[in-house]
């Protein structure tokens, strides 16, 4: 089980523009750390780089499990979930197509997929087609992979931005079971997380 990433003197660049340099940071079981900044500071660069699909220019990004260091490949193929600005389903499943699909690839079951639907509030709107769904509710498809197929480390880009309040307000509480379970979560955020956390400006 993934509990702790460090990343140390990290800077990222895209293109020919450098989004920010010399970041430290420390993400540890049951903390929860929002990262802000202007549109553009590289917020969504760091979640990508964590995940493995962005290569720094400089620095570190190391992982540790319950018995020390962890191999940044195992880490990321099985510790950590992304899930970016862009929910990445496709349009022409139905939205239980795609959570079996996204469940079963990450490692989980119909039955962990049935209750993640259950307690994201999909159950009615399972056999729509994805098209067919509002930002918020595709959303809350994207978001049931956390649920269906544990991992420890969160990766989310905007977790809340298309959720209506009683969403949100139901999100926050699953996000709270996640930490308190041990779980980590690596946020960025325009609008404050619903849980306790510590803040990091990303290119301040």
């Amino acid at each position: 089980m993934l509990r702790t990433i460090r990343i140390k003197d990290l800077s990222l660049v895209r293109g020919e523009r450098r989004l920010f340099s010399g970041l430290d940071l420390q993400v540890s079981a049951g903390q929860a750390v929002a990262l802000t900044g202007r549109n553009g500071a590289g917020k969504t660069s760091l979640l990508r780089a964590v995940a493995g699909l962005l290569r720094p220019s400089e620095g570190i990004i190391s992982f540790d499990g319950e018995a020390g260091p962890l191999e940044a490949e195992v880490a990321r193929s099985d510790g950590l979930h992304l899930v970016g600005h862009h929910d990445g389903l496709k349009s022409t499943r139905s939205a239980w197509e795609e959570l079996l699909f996204q469940a079963r690839w990450t490692g989980g079951s119909e039955a962990s997929a049935r209750d993640a639907a259950t307690r994201l509030d999909l159950d009615r709107l399972l056999e729509l087609e994805v098209r067919r769904l509002s930002a918020g509710q595709r959303r809350r498809v994207a978001l049931a992979r956390l649920l269906a197929s544990p991992r420890s480390l969160w990766l989310l880009d905007e977790p809340m931005a298309p959720l209506d309040a009683g969403h949100r307000e139901g999100f926050g509480a699953l996000m709270a079971e996640h930490l308190r379970g041990g779980g980590m979560v690596l946020a960025a955020v325009h609008d404050p997380l619903p849980v306790p956390c510590d803040v990091v400006e990303v290119g301040g």
